[in-house]
Parts: structure tokens; C-alpha cells; sequence
């Protein structure tokens, strides 16, 4: 067990680094002052722009993916790979871990992300197939309503569906995809509460259906 309790460690601290802040400190902006407050790509989007936003995704992808497809594997000095523990659980353990990493920063007084980038990379090394069916429905969402906190909920929510059709019997993908398609809803009930009364902000620009301006 000392293992698993190291790599989910480990793996929650790789969450905590924040590509929103990250980059920000390069620029002296703290993204969580900006906007929505939210230290994720769509509000490093709003407020600072495409490159800002893309860097932010960067790096909270890439932790994902380093949590879960690389950390698992790697031989911490003195400490014995546990037969006790099934690698695809130790896997799944820490992906989740650094889910809640990004979510619950320690670097940053616990204030981070929703958890769509970082569970991104986690699945990029966990259940590849699973990521298009994700940005999929993310895409198709968005151009709809224009609300990426709704899109994400649902590019999450596909993910348990996505997982039994390209990885039938994977105990620790479907339990992992479960429990993070919920977390992902529960990371944006604000988004929820915002959108039942009006007040989200939609992404204009992807937005198929928004109102056309008449010509005058």
C-alpha cells in the first residue's frame, strides 16, 4: 500500500501545478481575478486570449497525462511495486488523484480548475479511443448552446459509454470514467446554477444558434 499512497500523492501534486497560473505568472495575471474566476482554459480564453488559453491547456493536459500513463510505471526509489495492487487500479487511482489535484490545488490556497483538461490527459493515457467521443461531444455541444461549462458536463458524461464500447470488462477505466463523469458535474454546479437563471456566458464565436444581429 505504500505505493498506491505515494503515487496518489504524487500524482495530486502533479495536478496542483496550474497551467492557468502558470502561465499567468509569465504575464503577472492571476487568472482567478479575471472573469469567472475559474483558473481553466475557458476562462483563460474569455478573458486572455487564444495563446494564453492554449498554454493553459497544455499543461493541464499534459499533468493528466503524466499522472496516469507515466507515473504508474516509474520505480520510486526504495519503494517495491506492490503485488497487492493491480496496476490498471493504481493507474486509475492516480488519474483520479490528479483530477482533484487541479480542482483542489495545495500550490494555490486550493483554488484551481474544474477538472475537463486534466481528466483529458488522463484518458489520452489511459483509453485513447474515449477522447474523440469526448471532444465530440464537447464540439457538438458548444456549437449548440454555446455553454462550455454544459458541454464539458456532457463530454464527461460520455466517457463511461465511450469506455465499456472500446474497453468492454475494464473494471478500473469504468469505475474511474463513473466517478469523474459525476465529479465533473459536481465541479460545475455553479455553471448549473448560472444557466438556470440566465446569467452563464455563452462562447459566442462557437455558438451556432445565437440571435443574429438584423442588418440595419
Amino acid at each position: 500500500m505504500l505505493e498506491l499512497g505515494l503515487k496518489t500523492l504524487i500524482a495530486y501534486l502533479l495536478g496542483s501545478v496550474m497551467g492557468a497560473l502558470a502561465v499567468g505568472g509569465l504575464k503577472g495575471v492571476d487568472i482567478r481575478e479575471q472573469g469567472s474566476g475559474n483558473a481553466g482554459g475557458t476562462n483563460a480564453l474569455r478573458t486572455q486570449g487564444f495563446w494564453f488559453a492554449f498554454g493553459t491547456v497544455i499543461v493541464d493536459v499534459g499533468k493528466g497525462w503524466l499522472a496516469a500513463g507515466w507515473l504508474p510505471g516509474f520505480a520510486l526509489p526504495g519503494v517495491a511495486a506492490d503485488p497487492a495492487v493491480g496496476r490498471e487500479w493504481l493507474a486509475a487511482a492516480c488519474a483520479a488523484a490528479a483530477v482533484a489535484g487541479h480542482v483542489w490545488p495545495v500550490y494555490h490556497e486550493f483554488r484551481g480548475g474544474k477538472g475537463g483538461a486534466t481528466l483529458i490527459g488522463t484518458l489520452v493515457a489511459l483509453a485513447p479511443a474515449t477522447v474523440p467521443v469526448a471532444l465530440a461531444a464537447w464540439l457538438a455541444v458548444a456549437m449548440l448552446s454555446g455553454f462550455a461549462g454544459l458541454a464539458t458536463m456532457t463530454a464527461a458524461a460520455t466517457v463511461p459509454v465511450a469506455a465499456q464500447l472500446f474497453h468492454p470488462g475494464a473494471r478500473p477505466l469504468l469505475a474511474l470514467a463513473l466517478a469523474m463523469a459525476a465529479f465533473i458535474v459536481w465541479t460545475h454546479r455553479s455553471n448549473i446554477a448560472r444557466m438556470r437563471s440566465g446569467t452563464e456566458a455563452r462562447l459566442g464565436r462557437l455558438w451556432l444558434l445565437r440571435p443574429r444581429t438584423p442588418r440595419a
